[in-house]
């Protein structure tokens, strides 16, 4: 809830697409862009509670996976690893190396947590089965945005030749 998610898809859209004013996602939103020659259709889902259950039906087609968090907010740290770690359990997605980037947001915030502490608080160190990167970033000014987006499509672009 409230991590950037939104914000950080819109950080990458066409200016004739941007949004103005960003509000809480009710259930899901589809974003496509390209990014270095790969077409990239984002499900822009919702962390409420109430929506969460929609986020399995899409594990099975996914070929990655951009997990944002509010570095700023320990509490919902613990809800994030606790969805986190039904998501890398579930039987659509535990067997699949589909590669997860992490976006530890609002790191210009005083009280944020480094990448390193956030990655520690989401349990990272043991996820062996998946390729991974954390990357702090800020949604509003798009730091961090654009390295991790380029990690992810490079993982799949890797992915998708050995599917070949």
């Amino acid at each position: 809830d409230n991590s950037g998610k939104s914000t950080i898809l819109n950080h990458f859209k066409p200016d004739d697409q941007k949004a103005m004013d960003i509000v809480p996602t009710v259930g899901f939103n589809v974003d496509s862009f390209k990014m270095k020659n790969l077409a990239l259709t984002a499900f822009d889902m919702s962390g409420q509670g109430r929506y969460r259950n929609l986020w399995e039906h899409y594990y099975k087609d996914t070929d990655g996976i951009i997990f944002v968090v509010d570095s700023t907010d320990a509490l919902r740290m613990v809800v994030a690893k606790d969805e986190l770690d039904m998501m890398l359990q579930h039987k659509d997605f535990k067997d699949r190396p589909v590669p997860i980037l992490f976006f530890a947001n609002k790191m210009d915030l005083k009280e944020a947590l480094s990448s390193v502490k956030v990655s520690q608080a989401l349990g990272l160190d043991v996820l062996k089965t998946k390729p991974w990167h954390i990357c702090a970033s800020n949604a509003l000014t798009g730091e961090g945005l654009q390295e991790g987006l380029e990690w992810l499509s490079e993982q799949i672009q890797a992915l998708l030749q050995k599917k070949r």
